[in-house]
C-alpha cells in the first residue's frame, strides 16, 4: 500500500538522521530539536505522508469531523487553527454574519461580458472553479474560526475595540444604533441583532458604515474588510490549498519553488541512504548551507532550551558565558546568563546586520539578537498568510491607530531586506542637498558617504538590467513610453534574469542578496559572532559614573521562555547598537529610561496609494501575453513624472507592487458580494501601480508599544498622491488597459475601450480629486523612517552624527530611524549606507578601548 511504503521510508531516514546527526542544536530556529540534519526536510516528508494518510482515509470514505464553522466545506477541512479562538459563541455569531456579508454564497455568474465572468474564462474546468468560488460563503470555508484566533491572539489593542463591535452587533439594539433604519424590519420582530438580518440589509449597513460621519465606524468597516478579506484569500485547507485560488487564476506558493522542495527530498533520501559515514560527512556542509541558507553554522535557538545548553552553544562560538545554576525564577539582578562580547546589535536587518557583519570581520566578538524568527530557504512556505503571521510585523496587520494607514514591516533574519522587492535605488542627490545643507550634516555630502554607498551596493550585487519584465512593470513602462512620461530602470540586489514574484515572503534561492546572504553571512564566516533568533531585547543597559554627564552602555537584556517561564539574560558588551526599525526602536529607547523629546517623534511613512487596470488575456496587448499579475520581478521600472525632484523634492514617484490574493483583496473597493468576487475573479490579469509619496506630514510612536502609531498625512502629500493618481490612470489606460479604476471606497470604474474622451477626462478628473484622507482610500506604507532623527543639536534630534545617542555614550542607532526626513525612495540603500558609516565610528570606539585595555594589562605587567 502507498501510505505504508512511505511510512516504512520516513521510518527509516527519521532513524537514520537521529543515528548519525541528532547534537542537539537546532539549524532552522524553529526550536524542534530534532538533529541537525535537514530538519526542513523531516516536515516536507509528514506533509506528504499527512497527504498519504488523507487520501488512503477519503478512498476508505473515512471523513473527519471538521469544526463548528468550517465542517461544511463539502470534502475539504480547515487546517487546525494555529491560535486558540477566544471569543464567545455571542461574538462568533457576529463575526460569521459579518464574514458571509462580505463574501456570501452567490448563484454562479453568467457566461457574458457583463458580468466579467465570459473574460475570464477559458475551460469547463475553469468555469467550474468559479462557479464553486461564487457557491462558497466564508463561513462555508471556515473563515470566521480562523479570524477568531487570529483576533484573539495577534491584534493586540485592537482586540478590545473588535471584541466590543462584535457585542454590540449580537444585540437587537446595538444593530439598531450602529445600523439605524437599515437594520429595520417591516415585520415582527422588527429589531433583530446582526446575524439575524438579510444579506441586503447586511451589505446596506456596512456600506453606510464605509461612509459615515463617525470616525469610529468607518474604522470598523475598514478593520473587518482587512481582516475578513486577508483571512478568506489566505486559509488553507488540509491539501495546503484554498478552494478560491483556481478560480482567480492564482497558483499559491512558487510552483517552480514547489517542484524542487519535492525533488530535493527525494534526492536527500536516497542520498542518505546510499552514502557512507565518510563521504557524508565530507559533503555535509555544502549541502546544508544549499538547503538551509549560509546561516545555519551561526544561529543559536535559544527557546525551550536549558540555560546550560544555551551557554554551550554559545561558547562553542567563542562567548565567555556565566550561568546561574539557581533553578528560581530570574531577574535583571539575578539573570539565567551573562554573556561577554565586543558588541551586542539588536535587530538584523539592513541596519543591524551591516554593522554586525562589519565588526565581525574586523576581528570583534558580535552577538546579534532578532526578535523575529529564522526561515531557511529551504523553509520557506511562500504562502502569503503563514509568512505575514511569521515574518512581518504584527503578523501584516499592522496599522496606525485610526486604521487610515497599513503598515507593512519585516520581523524576521535578515529584517524588511528578507521580505523586500529588491529596489536598490542610492540616496537621491535633492535628499543628500537637503540633508547635508538644511540639517548640517556634513556626512552626507562627504566622501565617506559616497564611497559608503559604492561599498554596500557592491557588497549587495545592485544591477540595474531587467531580461523579462514582469505583468505590472511591463504595463507602468509601456504606458510610460505611450505618453513620454520619464521611465527608468529600477537598481535591484538581483541578476537581471530574477523572475520571481514571491521575494516579499522570501527569498528561495539567495539570489535576491538581502543581509541574511551577504552581512550576516560575512559574521557568520568570520568566525567571530553569533545571531539569536526569536528573543526580545527588553532593555539597554547603561550606568552614570560619578562626574559624568553621560551614562555609559553596558550591554543588554534580553528574554526568552524555557518551561512555560520567563528566562533573563543579560549581554555585557563594550558598545551596543540597536537597529530595532523606525517602529521598535523608540520604544526599546524609551523602555531603557532614555527622555530625549525627538525619541519616537517625526515619524514618516511614505505613504502610498494605487490605481488598478484589467488587461484580458485575449485582448490585452502583447507585453502581458501569457503573464500573471502576480509573477516576475517586482519592481523593475520607476516613473518620477510626479517627483518633483526639480523643485521641492517632495512629490511621489511611480512604482509597482506585490500583491497577492490576500492583500490584493483587502485594498480592492468593497460594494457588495458579487462585487467583490467578480473583481477577484479577474485577480491575475489585473495589474497595479502605486504612488509613492515623500511625506511632510508625521507621526509618533507610543513609548509603550511599537503598534499604537499615529500618523497624520499633510495636506501637501495627499496633493501629490492625487497627482500620481491622475498619471497612475492614463499610464494603465495608455498601455491597453480595458478597464481602469481606483481603491477609493466608492468603488467606480471606466471601461476605457467603450468611453468617449471626455468621458475618459471626466472620469480622470473626477477619481484623481477625491479625497484620500479620512480612510476614503486605503493608504498603505512599506517603509517607516525618522522616528530617531539624526542631527547636530539634541534638542531637535536623537542621535549625533556619528549615529550615537546623546544621552548614553556607547549606545548606537542603526537603523531607517535615523533619517532627518522622508527619503522618497525606497530606502534599503540609504539604510545600509549610513549604517556602514556607523559602524565605522563604532569601530573606532573599539579600537580605542582595546588599545587602552591593553595599555592597561601592560601597565600591570610592568608593575608587577
Amino acid at each position: 500500500m502507498e501510505f505504508s511504503a512511505a511510512a516504512a521510508q520516513i521510518t527509516t531516514l527519521q532513524s537514520l538522521i537521529n543515528s548519525k546527526f541528532d547534537d542537539g542544536d537546532d539549524i532552522d530556529g524553529n526550536g524542534d530539536d530534532e538533529g541537525r540534519i535537514l530538519v526542513v526536510a523531516d516536515d516536507e516528508m509528514v506533509d506528504q505522508l499527512n497527504l498519504l494518510q488523507q487520501q488512503q482515509q477519503e478512498e476508505e470514505g473515512m471523513k473527519k469531523k471538521g469544526s463548528e464553522w468550517g465542517d461544511q466545506l463539502g470534502g475539504r477541512r480547515s487546517r487546525p487553527l494555529a491560535y486558540v479562538n477566544k471569543l464567545s459563541s455571542r461574538e462568533m455569531e457576529s463575526l460569521a454574519a459579518l464574514c458571509d456579508t462580505f463574501f456570501p454564497s452567490l448563484p454562479p455568474p453568467r457566461d457574458d461580458e457583463e458580468s466579467g465572468a465570459g473574460a475570464i474564462r477559458s475551460s469547463d474546468s475553469e468555469y467550474e472553479s468559479l462557479v464553486s468560488f461564487f457557491k462558497t460563503s466564508a463561513s462555508l470555508a471556515g473563515t470566521p474560526e480562523l479570524l477568531g484566533g487570529l483576533i484573539s491572539q495577534r491584534l493586540g489593542h485592537h482586540v478590545g475595540l473588535i471584541r466590543l463591535n462584535l457585542w454590540i452587533l449580537s444585540t437587537w439594539l446595538g444593530t439598531l444604533m450602529v445600523g439605524g433604519r437599515h437594520s429595520l424590519s417591516p415585520h415582527f420582530p422588527y429589531f433583530n441583532n446582526f446575524s439575524r438580518l438579510s444579506l441586503s440589509q447586511r451589505q446596506r449597513i456596512l456600506l453606510s458604515w464605509s461612509f459615515s460621519w463617525f470616525p469610529h465606524l468607518r474604522m470598523g468597516f475598514t478593520g473587518f474588510k482587512l481582516l475578513i478579506c486577508l483571512t478568506f484569500f489566505t486559509q488553507l485547507d488540509e491539501k495546503g490549498n484554498n478552494p478560491s485560488w483556481k478560480a482567480i487564476g492564482y497558483s499559491g506558493p512558487d510552483p517552480e519553488f514547489m517542484a524542487e522542495k519535492k525533488a530535493r527530498l527525494s534526492n536527500r533520501f536516497s542520498y542518505l541512504m546510499s552514502k557512507d559515514d565518510q563521504t557524508q560527512g565530507a559533503e555535509e556542509e555544502q549541502d546544508e548551507e544549499q538547503l538551509n541558507g549560509p546561516l545555519y553554522r551561526g544561529l543559536i535557538n535559544i527557546n525551550g532550551r536549558p540555560r546550560e545548553v544555551i551557554a554551550e552553544s554559545l561558547r562553542e562560538r567563542g562567548f565567555n558565558v556565566a550561568v546561574r545554576h539557581k533553578k528560581s525564577s530570574s531577574s535583571l539582578s539575578s539573570p539565567s546568563l551573562i554573556i561577554q562580547c565586543d558588541a551586542v546589535v539588536i535587530g538584523s536587518g539592513s541596519g543591524g546586520g551591516v554593522v554586525a557583519g562589519v565588526l565581525a570581520k574586523a576581528g570583534f566578538q558580535v552577538l546579534v539578537l532578532e526578535k523575529g524568527g529564522y526561515c531557511a530557504r529551504s523553509n520557506l512556505s511562500l504562502l502569503e498568510g503563514q509568512t505575514l503571521d511569521q515574518m512581518y510585523e504584527g503578523a501584516g496587520l499592522l496599522s496606525t491607530q485610526d486604521v487610515g494607514v497599513t503598515i507593512l514591516a519585516g520581523s524576521t533574519v535578515g529584517g524588511g531586506s528578507t521580505v523586500n522587492w529588491s529596489a536598490s535605488i542610492r540616496t537621491p542627490e535633492h535628499v543628500i542637498r537637503e540633508w547635508s545643507q538644511s540639517y548640517e550634516l556634513e556626512l552626507f555630502d562627504s566622501k565617506l558617504y559616497k564611497d559608503a554607498l559604492d561599498v554596500v551596493c557592491e557588497r549587495m550585487q545592485v544591477q540595474p538590467d531587467v531580461e523579462d519584465e514582469g505583468f505590472n512593470n511591463a504595463v507602468l513602462r509601456k504606458g510610460c513610453e505611450e505618453l513620454g512620461y520619464p521611465v527608468q530602470n529600477i537598481p535591484r540586489n538581483a541578476p537581471a534574469d530574477h523572475y520571481c514574484g514571491w521575494c516579499s515572503l522570501g527569498c528561495k534561492d539567495g539570489r535576491k542578496k538581502g543581509t541574511s546572504e551577504t552581512w550576516l553571512k560575512d559574521l557568520v564566516d568570520s568566525g567571530n559572532g553569533a545571531i539569536i533568533p526569536s528573543c526580545e531585547a527588553t532593555r539597554v543597559l547603561h550606568e552614570r559614573k560619578k562626574g559624568r554627564t553621560r551614562s555609559r552602555a553596558t550591554g543588554v537584556a534580553f528574554q526568552f521562555s524555557y518551561k512555560g517561564a520567563k528566562e533573563i539574560c543579560v549581554v555585557e558588551s563594550k558598545v551596543t547598537v540597536v537597529a530595532c526599525g523606525a517602529l521598535n526602536t523608540p520604544v526599546l529607547l524609551r523602555k531603557s529610561g532614555l527622555k530625549n523629546k525627538n525619541i519616537g517623534k517625526h515619524l514618516h511613512l511614505h505613504p502610498v496609494t494605487m490605481a488598478w487596470g484589467y488587461f484580458p488575456e485575449t485582448t490585452g496587448p502583447s507585453i502581458v501575453h501569457n503573464k500573471k499579475s502576480y509573477e516576475g520581478g517586482i519592481m523593475t521600472a520607476m516613473s518620477t513624472v510626479v517627483a518633483n525632484y526639480n523643485t521641492s523634492g517632495y512629490g511621489a514617484i511611480l512604482q509597482t507592487p506585490s500583491l497577492h490574493p490576500g492583500l490584493f483583496s483587502s485594498l480592492m473597493p468593497w460594494t457588495s458580494g458579487t462585487d467583490i468576487k467578480l473583481r477577484m475573479s479577474r485577480f491575475s490579469r489585473i495589474a497595479h501601480i502605486i504612488a509613492l509619496a515623500r511625506d511632510k506630514g508625521s507621526g509618533k510612536i507610543s513609548s509603550k508599544s511599537s503598534q499604537k502609531v499615529s500618523y497624520q498625512m499633510a495636506t501637501t502629500d495627499e496633493t501629490n498622491l492625487k497627482k500620481g493618481i491622475e498619471k497612475m490612470l492614463r499610464i494603465l489606460a495608455a498601455a491597453g488597459a480595458e478597464e481602469i479604476g481606483t481603491h477609493h471606497l466608492k468603488g467606480e470604474k471606466i471601461n476605457v475601450k467603450r468611453v468617449s474622451s471626455h468621458e475618459f477626462e471626466r472620469f480622470v478628473k473626477r477619481e484623481s480629486s477625491r479625497q484620500l484622507r479620512g480612510l476614503l482610500s486605503p493608504i498603505a506604507s512599506a517603509h517607516q523612517m525618522g522616528s530617531c532623527r539624526m542631527g547636530v543639536d539634541p534638542t531637535i534630534s536623537a542621535v549625533n552624527p556619528m549615529g550615537e545617542t546623546w544621552e548614553v555614550e556607547g549606545l548606537f542607532v542603526a537603523d531607517s530611524s535615523v533619517f532627518p526626513t522622508a527619503l522618497g525612495v525606497n530606502p534599503m540603500v540609504t539604510i545600509q549606507a549610513i549604517s556602514y558609516c556607523t559602524a565605522l565610528s563604532v569601530l573606532q570606539v573599539l579600537h580605542r578601548k582595546r588599545a587602552a585595555n591593553t595599555t592597561r594589562i601592560n601597565g600591570q605587567g610592568l608593575t608587577c
